[in-house]
């Protein structure tokens, strides 16, 4: 296993730093070789660049993964979306000769080469592959008796042949990663269904997209959990805003919102406050009490 770089993104250091902090927090805890990837850029947005130019967005992304390359470390992403487009990128070049001496034109400008050795990682499946949720289990302080929706994003898992993460339709290694903190993973109808933002929409039909979100936690809201999991940070966004948006007409789910960082954090010991839940536009009493709750138990004796 090679060390990693961690790959930040746009959203993640711009709108949610707790969720940064978390995830430095728990690469530490779990004794990992890690640095930021520094002079990084937009991973670029998946579905925007991509679509409209193929080698341009191929340039932008493979900079990204030449910085890594520069270092011998794999890139590792806590976005669904950074994953998608740097993951898939990479697989392209190294497979496609003809892409890759056009984009290596351009990177020469700059003075550098993509040559494919390193490895794109999404820390759920990174966590899930390397470390494993019954390893993963051991190192927990602090079980978290919580019931949670479990949300995978679209990113995350699909197209299912470039990802080979399990089943698309049923997939279970991010609920088992979620479980081995002490939480339960409760089902729900729409589970693997989109958030609604991604591909473009929250920023061009706004609507549509918050009918999206409505669908997801409508159905959440229905299984009776204390959060909601993602693991994306637009995903994040899209429950944590888009819940502040909804509630102005009438809409009111208070249903936390915590990307998996911050839930490990939590797990390892961290206070609310030290993985940011308090930066959330979605704050419950009744959440934060129950965590309150769990960090003051003795747990000295599993």
């Amino acid at each position: 296993m090679k060390d990693l770089s961690l790959f930040l993104g746009c959203v993640i250091p711009n709108r949610y730093p707790g969720i940064e902090k978390a995830t430095r927090l728990i690469l530490d805890r779990l004794g990992l070789k890690w640095s930021e990837l520094k002079e990084a850029s937009c991973c670029p947005a998946p579905g925007i660049f991509r679509s409209f130019d193929k080698v341009t967005w191929l340039t932008i992304a493979s900079r990204n993964i030449v910085l890594a390359e520069e270092n011998n470390r794999d890139l590792l992403t806590v976005c669904n979306g950074c994953f998608s487009s740097l993951l898939d990128a990479n697989n392209i070049l190294k497979n496609d000769a003809a892409l890759r001496d056009k984009v290596n034109l351009h990177l020469k400008k700059i003075n550098k080469e993509y040559k494919g050795t390193i490895e794109v990682r999404h820390i759920i499946e990174f966590l899930s592959k390397e470390i494993g949720a019954k390893n993963l289990n051991k190192l927990i302080e602090r079980p978290l008796e919580l019931r949670v929706a479990v949300h995978y994003g679209c990113h995350l898992l699909k197209p299912t042949k470039e990802r080979k993460l399990g089943g698309a339709e049923c997939p279970v290694f991010f609920d088992e990663l979620v479980e081995a903190t002490g939480a339960v993973s409760v089902p729900y109808e729409g589970k693997t269904s989109c958030c609604g933002a991604g591909g473009g929409v929250r920023s061009a039909m706004l609507e549509t997209s918050f009918k999206m979100t409505e669908y997801k936690l409508d159905r959440i809201k229905k299984a009776g959990v204390d959060c909601i999991v993602e693991a994306c940070p637009f995903c994040h966004l899209q429950y944590d805003g888009g819940q502040a948006e909804l509630a102005k007409s009438g809409k009111t789910y208070n249903i936390p919102v915590v990307h998996y960082s911050q839930l490990l954090g939590l797990a390892f010991g961290y206070t609310p406050e030290e993985v940011g839940l308090h930066l959330n536009a979605v704050r419950s009493h009744e959440f934060e009490d129950k965590i309150a709750r769990i960090q003051k138990k003795d747990t000295s004796v599993k």
